[in-house]
This record gives C-alpha cells, structure tokens and sequence, in this order.
C-alpha cells in the first residue's frame, strides 16, 4: 500500500500558480478579483501568485480592465507574449518544419527545410532536426525569450506515456526513443522533449485555430505522403489508450489493391495519399496538379474524384461508430478543397446511415500544412501553463 502525506509549501505554491495561470488561459484580461472567485484562492494570495507569475515574464499587466459603470478597476491580466515559447518540430517524409510559439498562441519563426526524408538513416535526419532546432534557439536569443521545450510531430505511432516512436512507415523508422535521442543531441533547456503523432497535434492546433465558433467534435484528417486522422470529441483529443489512434492512412479501402509501405495491401494513402493522386493525374508536383484543376483539366479532376471515393469509404467507418458530423481536411486535402468536397461528401452520404437525419460539413483546415508543427510547439505551451514553477524563481 502506498501511502501519502500531506502537500508541502513549494507543493501547495506550485499547485496554485498553475491554477492562476490557468484561469487566466482561459479568461484572457481576468482581474486579480476574477481570478479570486474563480480559483477559491483567496485575493492575498492571488495577489502574490501574480507578482511571481508577473516578475517571470508569464502573466502581462494591460492596465485596468475596460468596463462600465461605477466602482474600482482592477488590473486586467494575461499571458505574457515574451514569457518562454514552446519549440515546434516536425519530421515530415519530405521536409523538417520548425516554428516558435508564445504562451498566446502567437506563431513566431516559421521555417520549413525541404528534402526526401524517406530511406534516410535516422541519425542522418535527426542531424537536420538538431540543426534545425540549433538554428530556431538563435532566433529565439535575437528575440530577447526562452526556449521552454521541445515538441515533435511525427508521421507515425508514438506511445503516449513514453514518446516511444513504434514505426513510422513512410520513413521507414522501427523502435526510435526520440526524446532520448533529442535530449542527447540539443540539451534542450525547460521542459523534456514531447514527441507526438503529427495529426494528433495536427488536430489540437486546428481545435485552438477555430476558437469557439467551431465545430467541437470532427475528425481531422492530415494528408501528405501518408494520411493520418487526429479524433477531437467534445473538445477533446482521443488518440486511443496507447496513443495509436487515427492511423485512417492504413484503413483497408480494397483488399486486392497496391501493396502499403506497411506490408498490407490497398490502404487508404495508396489509393487516395498525394502521391496517389498525382500519379493518378500524371502531374509532376501539387502546383501543377492544382493548376490544372483550375483549368478545368478532366484527368486531374478525375484523379481527386476517385480520391475522394476511396477517402469517403474510409471516413464513414468513423462517422457510421463515433456519430461525428464534421470532417476537417488538413495538409495537401486542404488545399484541394474546392475540388474534393463535395466528391467526399457524396461519398459519405450515400454510406453514412445517418446521413438523412444529420447533416455532415466537410470544412478545409485554417492552418493547413502548417497545423503539425504549430501542434508541436502548442503542446509544450500547454506544459508550461500547468506547471510554471520550472520557469520562476524565488
């Protein structure tokens, strides 16, 4: 039997600092009074609490809160732009992305390098990931902020308690202890390096991108080389007990088609991936394809309508056993929106069984393929926020 005693001061302090830095996500320009009443902490030591959080860099005091009517103003509070960032990476098949996040949310320093990643030995890649992530620190020191942490998005499995890279087909990459990796090679400064499933953390970005407006339950389906689904329910990611869930890429689609870079035959991303279609459409490149598209071209057209086919299939499995009502295309679908839609939406229609009753939206990605990498680097924000303690002193 384990037993526990009771909380210690740094515990207690460190319990409440998240607390207030919370309230304060989620009710940017709260008062000190606002934060009070929502905390139960009383104003003493929110008061305190805030001094800290201030003298941090963490919390940004915009003056006294707007509003009308008689009485005392109190000091409206939110998160600092200049407290630490978190670090993004994302190791794609064909480019390594990498972007600076403020606890706002605001996206500083995007870069993405391009080059075939498929084939590649793993130390050889992570040597461009250390550089890459070397090259992002600099800008951070120019910009006068912190490094928090380092978050990766990866096109594959990734064991969610221990950041264990299972495989990731595309890449060919088997059993890669990427935060061991990382940490050896970049010492990164903060918090532990945080390895996810690219459309896991493709999916949380769009979640945030939307705000209140947006749809709070969809599947967004993240599609370049592969294809992966991040699974958002009632505002919250399911990424399944393990974190192996949305591999929609592998979902069998035809039993006798191409064989998968996964050893099956006919999954989703060889009938209906990037490379799919553009092989399907003879187009060198998205450019052209797209291009094309426009032009009217029928081969290209015919390409993305068959895509769409098998992409449907796919999507009304989940649809038909989670009761979904919205898709989000992300990545190279995003920009082929205006053409795959309404396809995919004739797709899940006719297999939909309750598509009479309840209406489906297929909506394209805000962030396209940008979401992963904003992912990455949100995800170690959300770390700072729930415990800020690493980032004060005194």
């Amino acid at each position: 039997m384990t037993e526990t005693g009771p909380a210690g001061q740094h515990t207690v302090r460190r319990h409440n600092c998240a607390l207030v830095l919370d309230a304060v996500a989620q009710s940017p320009g709260i008062s000190r009074a606002g934060i009070a009443a929502r905390t139960g902490l009383t104003k003493a030591t929110v008061s305190s609490l805030v001094d800290r959080l201030l003298a941090a860099a963490l919390l940004h005091d915009e003056g006294p809160q707007q509003r009308a009517g008689p009485g005392r103003r109190g000091t409206s509070l939110s998160l600092s732009p200049h407290g630490p960032h978190g670090l993004g990476v994302e190791i794609a098949v064909d480019y390594v992305a990498t972007c600076l996040v403020d606890l706002t949310g605001a996206v500083h320093d995007l870069r993405i390098r391009h080059g075939d990643n498929r084939g590649q030995p793993v130390d050889l890649v992570l040597d461009k990931v250390t550089r890459a992530i070397a090259a992002a620190r600099r800008r951070a020191t120019r910009r006068g902020v912190a490094v928090g942490g380092i978050g990766v998005a990866v096109p594959g499995l990734v064991e969610s308690d221990t950041g264990l890279l299972r495989v990731a087909p595309n890449l060919d990459w088997h059993g890669v202890d990427l935060p061991a990796r990382l940490r050896r090679r970049t010492g990164p400064p903060g918090r532990d390096v945080i390895v996810g499933n690219e459309a896991n953390l493709a999916a949380l970005a769009e979640l945030s991108a939307m705000g209140e407006g947006g749809p709070r339950d969809f599947v967004h389906v993240s599609a370049e080389i592969g294809i992966g689904a991040g699974i958002v329910l009632d505002g919250e990611l399911h990424e399944g007990s393990r974190g192996f869930g949305g591999e929609l890429g592998h979902f069998p689609v035809d039993p006798r088609g191409p064989r998968c870079r996964c050893g099956a035959r006919g999954c989703l991303e060889r009938l209906a991936g990037q490379e799919a279609i553009l092989g399907s459409a003879n187009a060198t490149d998205l450019e052209e394809l797209i291009q094309r598209l426009r032009d009217d071209d029928r081969a290209a057209k015919d390409a993305v309508e068959r895509a769409a086919t098998a992409l449907g299939a796919a999507l009304s499995a989940a649809v038909n056993l989670l009761d979904i009502p919205a898709i989000v295309l992300g990545g190279t679908y995003a920009r082929l929106h205006t053409w795959l839609a309404e396809p995919l939406l004739t797709e899940l229609r006719t297999r939909v069984v309750s598509a009479p009753w309840s209406r489906i939206e297929v909506l394209p990605s805000s962030l396209g393929t940008e979401a992963a990498v904003r992912g990455a680097a949100a995800s170690v924000v959300r770390t700072i926020v729930a415990d800020p303690e690493a980032f004060m002193s005194g």
